[in-house]
């Protein structure tokens, strides 16, 4: 991938990894990354001479996406300075990218903020807590996602009213537990520590001795809310019952059917069976007893709108036996032009591979296709729609719920570095006390600031005509 026009000269960091051997040795190995690299240098963000316009990155991005639908994305990001940080990943990127570096590799998530943690059924059918957003997973340094969490934590806590002495705490007890799980998985076995996950009940068991009712109460209308999302559901929110069958509804221009002419449905029934070929072997068979009956341009997210995205509605052997699948356009990570360029020929398959090494527990649907238009080749990966998926409202937290969910998120985080990288070399350079989280928050605070100033040099570019805005939808 090239240089992106509007950062023509990226500092590209080829990510670090332990020599291998002992526990021990690994370990000592990431303490040695300190002399480099300090634990307190991480505090550091000035924005550098060469630091890129935030608003020519967007716009960059902006240049590859469907074009009546970028006034929306611009609308999302522009509710408030949280939503604006969560759909400027690439802006963040470019800072990470410019700022002091340990190198340690691990498969990095690439959009660690807050919101794109939340719970989903496992296989075994039970409520498992994980990052669940991989659009932007790649190699890279650890700390760029711990730092893009802490920042989130910050901004999240503004824009909920927060003073800063509050969001810094706040941001420093996420990466607190962050090395504290790092430390306890590398003190276990390989197995162990692979095999470990965020299973939601016995956390609820645990809130539910909590003295703080808020956070008690959080806890369990969180997970009630997920088991509510499930295809049932969907259908009755997405679909409608017609002469020809079940039909995806229209609501433009968020969901748009896609035409049913002949050549259309051919064209989606090739895709769909690439989608099927890259499936794990035992869901092909289980999506053989669903026959494909609809699919529909969706528009998803804050950062991804504009992508390429859409649901597709499967029906099997009973007509109220539906299954939703949606398919995201893959471009390239924003990670990828600081890290190591051109890892990864099918962009689907590095969502679907990142999010499998991450997740202790994945989606079971999860697969790759492309597709070729005006001859542009788009990469795509598909999960299923709704699975007890439910991210939560973080305008809706005080300081304590808010706390609460940064330690879990640094902890789930903790462990998909942990299937990905060496535990042992992050533990090594984190230590045993809090250097690194006092000086990440000091961090988080800083980018506040810049994320806030980026917010308003955007809305000043909508009110200069520079980008169009839609709000509202």
């Amino acid at each position: 991938m090239s240089a992106l026009a509007a950062d023509p000269n990226p500092p590209v960091h080829e990510p670090l990894v332990p020599p291998p051997g002992t526990a021990d040795l690994r370990r000592s190995w990431g303490k040695a990354q300190r002399a480099d690299v300090s634990r307190s240098s991480h505090a550091d963000w000035t924005p550098p001479a060469d630091r890129p316009d935030p608003v020519a990155l967007i716009e960059e991005q902006d240049a590859g996406r469907i074009q009546d639908l970028v006034p929306i994305r611009h609308g999302r990001m522009l509710e408030s300075a949280f939503t604006f940080y969560r759909g400027a990943a690439l802006v963040m990127a470019s800072d990470l990218a410019r700022t002091p570096t340990s190198g340690i590799a691990v498969q990095a998530c690439g959009d660690a903020h807050l919101s794109n943690f939340g719970v989903f059924a496992t296989p075994e059918r039970r409520l498992a807590f994980d990052v669940n957003d991989f659009d932007e997973t790649y190699p890279a340094p650890f700390e760029w996602d711990v730092k893009r969490l802490a920042a989130s934590m910050v901004i999240a806590g503004r824009d909920n009213g927060f003073n800063d002495k509050t969001n810094w705490h706040i941001a420093a007890a996420a990466v607190a537990a962050y090395r504290e799980r790092m430390a306890e998985l590398a003190a276990m076995r390989g197995l162990d520590a692979w095999y470990q996950r965020y299973d939601v009940d016995p956390r609820l068991r645990k809130a539910s001795k909590s003295n703080k009712k808020a956070v008690r109460k959080r806890a369990k209308k969180f997970a009630k809310k997920a088991s509510s999302k499930t295809d049932l559901g969907a259908l009755e929110r997405f679909a409608e019952k017609t002469p020809e069958g079940w039909r995806i509804k229209a609501e433009p221009p968020l969901i748009v059917p896609f035409e049913r002419e002949e050549d259309r449905k051919a064209e989606l029934q090739q895709a769909y069976e690439q989608y099927v070929d890259s499936a794990q072997s035992d869901v092909r068979v289980l999506l053989g007893r669903y026959q494909l009956v609809d699919a529909a341009r969706k528009v998803v997210g804050v950062g991804s709108v504009g992508t390429a995205a859409f649901m597709m509605l499967m029906i099997g052997r009973r007509s109220n036996d539906p299954l939703f699948l949606q398919g995201k356009e893959a471009p390239p990570s924003v990670l990828e032009q600081y890290a190591q360029p051109g890892l990864f020929e099918h962009q689907g398959q590095r969502v679907v591979d990142g999010q499998r090494l991450i997740q202790a527990a994945s989606d079971q649907f999860l697969g790759w296709l492309s597709a070729e238009r005006v001859g542009r080749r788009y990469d795509f990966y598909v999960r299923q729609l709704r699975d007890w998926k439910y991210s939560i409202h973080v305008e809706d937290l005080n300081p304590d719920q808010m706390s609460f969910y940064g330690e879990a998120c640094g902890q789930v985080l903790a462990h998909g570095h942990a299937r990905s990288g060496s535990s042992n070399a992050i533990t090594g350079y984190l230590g045993k006390n809090d250097s690194f989280a006092e000086a990440v928050a000091t961090f988080a605070v800083a980018y506040a600031d810049q994320n806030q100033a980026d917010y308003e040099a955007t809305l000043q570019a909508e009110a200069d005509g520079r980008i169009e805005v839609t709000r509202g939808l």
